[in-house]
């Protein structure tokens, strides 16, 4: 077990998860998300970036893996994004260890980092709300339901609260406020896609971009997003049709560890000595990493 302890956050790996906790000071995005558990199979690569306070380790996920950062679309950023840990200073050594054991982890599994054809994580836990703006989005499972604020366009109040059974749902779409420009949660019904401002779109949410917390609202998004039929993962390129199936391959057999990886895992015992040594890893933390290398000599 390799973890790392922050003000930020929590994270921990095990040799097939990567367990996220959030502190209890991160962005409203990653409070609301809660505990996250990536697997291996859904990680593409980590790296963490030193800076003179300490650094930040990033989780990088295979496209189509996680359903926030596909609702979230690259607009995600710093503290919102939930796959991003801010380290102290005292605690870089521990990063570093953390992202080797995530490295080699994924060199011996092979694990590929191209795209996937489903999610990989299950997305937010339903019932979940969020946005902002001139009102609230919320989504239990079964349907979406918008209810307005005081700031809602005259047209909206009158109408009152809408309800959208997710099998009327086609489409959904986040983008946040940027700059002077107000952002959207927009809701397609029956395969059309609304042009309409959100501010007047009753199926939408405006969001002004007051408060962090309207970012909560591709929480909703995510989560109904993973629950669409046909809208899991974007579909990767069919395989050529063949006139006949080659036959399957016979299964490999079990390869010992290549010299290169042996090496690598002896350097990593040598690395750990020098932390233990240098007071970074506790008596507890140094057992626990060395047993780990060791059971993959």
């Amino acid at each position: 077990m390799a973890d790392i302890i922050s003000r930020d956050g929590t994270w921990s790996f095990d040799g097939d998860t990567v367990r996220i906790v959030p502190g209890g000071k991160a962005h409203p995005v990653r409070q609301a998300l809660g505990e996250c558990a990536v697997p291996l199979q859904a990680v593409a690569g980590v790296s963490f970036e030193p800076d003179r306070k300490g650094g930040r380790l990033r989780l990088r996920l295979r496209t189509g893996a996680c359903p926030v950062l596909r609702a979230a679309d690259g607009r995600l950023k710093g503290a919102s994004d939930p796959y991003q840990l801010l380290v102290e200073k005292g605690r870089t050594g521990v990063a570093e260890y953390l992202v080797d054991e995530i490295r080699n982890a994924l060199l011996i599994e092979q694990v590929p980092d191209g795209p996937v054809d489903r999610f990989l994580l299950p997305g937010p836990s339903v019932p979940v709300s969020g946005g902002g703006g001139d009102g609230t989005a919320s989504f239990d499972g079964d349907a979406v339901r918008l209810t307005w604020n005081w700031k809602a366009e005259e047209s909206k109040e009158a109408g009152g609260p809408v309800s959208i059974p997710l099998a009327e749902v086609t489409g959904v779409r986040w983008v946040p406020s940027i700059g002077l420009e107000n952002g959207s949660l927009r809701f397609d019904r029956g395969g059309a896609v609304s042009s309409a401002p959100a501010k007047f779109d009753p199926y939408s949410l405006e969001l002004w971009g007051l408060s962090k917390r309207e970012y909560t609202a591709v929480l909703v998004a995510a989560a109904v997003l993973v629950r669409l039929p046909g809208a899991a993962a974007p579909a990767l390129p069919a395989a050529p049709q063949e006139a006949a199936p080659a036959p399957a391959p016979a299964p490999a057999p079990a390869l010992a560890p290549a010299p290169d990886d042996h090496d690598v895992l002896l350097r990593r015992l040598r690395e750990l000595g020098e932390l233990y040594e240098a007071g970074v890893l506790t008596d507890e933390e140094f057992a626990v990493a060395k047993q780990a290398v060791l059971k993959r000599l």
